[in-house]
């Protein structure tokens, strides 16, 4: 399946933090026909497994997260809706924007703003908070109660679009624009025998503490991970030193949050593949389930894989096509040969 078509079907369904079963769902459609088993568990994680058939193989968990940033009702006031972040909402965004209230069936609503004709020289210059703002679903008070409950999630109405030839544009990229490099995986699998056995986890709640993987990883106990998650693609106003450009190949997480060796193995391999690769210095935590997957049970081997894409947590993340392909064919072959390459010790 092409990626756009894959994106076209998992981006527009909301999935904030813990509220992930729709996207999970249609997650869980595209993955059945590529693994042997596919189940949830009870923090909602999809996980998906092929087994190689070899008898006490250890196990290689590949995780992308399946949720998105978003938001959540928290209130009614005259009919409009007072909301929170969930997860780390870029808050210059809100002015002027599109959701999806997720009720059944799902409503649409607004940011309620004021127009400039009414603001003053200050208060155009200023940036408002959150708290500050109210979403207009075009309802009374006592409409809004009764159809809009406190507690309902809330999303970036955004769908998938081509930016040019080569990108696309559209919300929840991050991360599922990484699932559908992990589907595409196992499709560049699917003829090939393998000598461990390969777990591909949609994980649950990335954007509120990571709490999915952790709790996915310390079930399985897999004997080695990868992360694979976006990071900061390159734009004109963004520091040179943090961020990559898209079209450069798969960023390769290099750093105390990662293990070493998987880490050059994964460079090893772009560079037999000819392939265009980019490294990302992690001194410190990556912001990925990788900083939390390594620290379960006794230790897990791990590595952090990234896709470079534009305009993070906003409702327009853009993302490349070849870095797409390009960081499955990494992954693919980072998995093949694993028995005779790698020690299972």
């Amino acid at each position: 399946m092409e990626f756009r078509e894959m994106l076209e079907r998992l981006c527009p369904i909301g999935g904030p933090s813990g509220f992930e079963g729709p996207v999970a769902e249609a997650a869980g459609q595209l993955l059945a026909p590529l693994v042997d088993e596919v189940r949830r568990d009870r923090l909602g994680n999809l996980i998906g497994l092929r087994r190689c058939g070899r008898e006490g193989a250890p196990l290689l968990l590949l995780d992308a997260h399946l949720d998105e940033v978003g938001f959540v009702v928290i209130g009614h006031q005259d009919g409009f809706l007072r909301f929170a972040p969930i997860g780390d909402v870029d808050q210059r965004m809100l002015p002027d924007q599109e959701f999806w209230v997720l009720t059944d069936p799902p409503c649409l609503a607004v940011t309620a703003c004021m127009p400039p004709h009414v603001l003053s020289a200050a208060d155009r210059e200023k940036a408002l908070n959150i708290e500050d703002m109210f979403l207009d679903a075009g309802l009374t008070q006592e409409e809004a109660i009764a159809r809009i409950p406190v507690g309902t999630p809330i999303v970036y109405r955004q769908g998938v679009f081509s930016l040019g030839e080569r990108q696309l544009c559209g919300k929840a990229m991050d991360d599922r624009a990484c699932f559908a490099v992990l589907l595409r995986t196992l499709e560049l699998l699917q003829n090939t025998a393998l000598d461990v056995d390969l777990c591909v986890l949609g994980s649950t709640r990335e954007e509120t503490q990571g709490s999915g993987a952790v709790a996915c990883v310390q079930a399985l106990q897999p004997t080695y991970c990868v992360a694979v998650d976006v990071t900061h693609g390159r734009t004109e106003d963004a520091p040179r030193s943090e961020t990559f450009p898209l079209g450069g190949g798969p960023v390769v997480g290099l750093g105390p949050n990662t293990t070493r060796w998987m880490g050059r193995r994964l460079l090893d391999k772009a560079e037999a593949l000819g392939m265009p690769v980019q490294r990302e210095i992690m001194e410190r935590s990556s912001g990925t389930n990788g900083w939390g997957m390594q620290v379960c049970n006794e230790g897990v081997a791990t590595a952090i894989l990234s896709v470079p894409l534009k305009y993070m947590h906003t409702p327009v993340e853009v993302v490349d096509l070849s870095d797409l392909e390009n960081t499955a064919k990494l992954l693919a072959a980072f998995v093949c040969n694993w028995g005779e390459e790698v020690s299972f010790a």
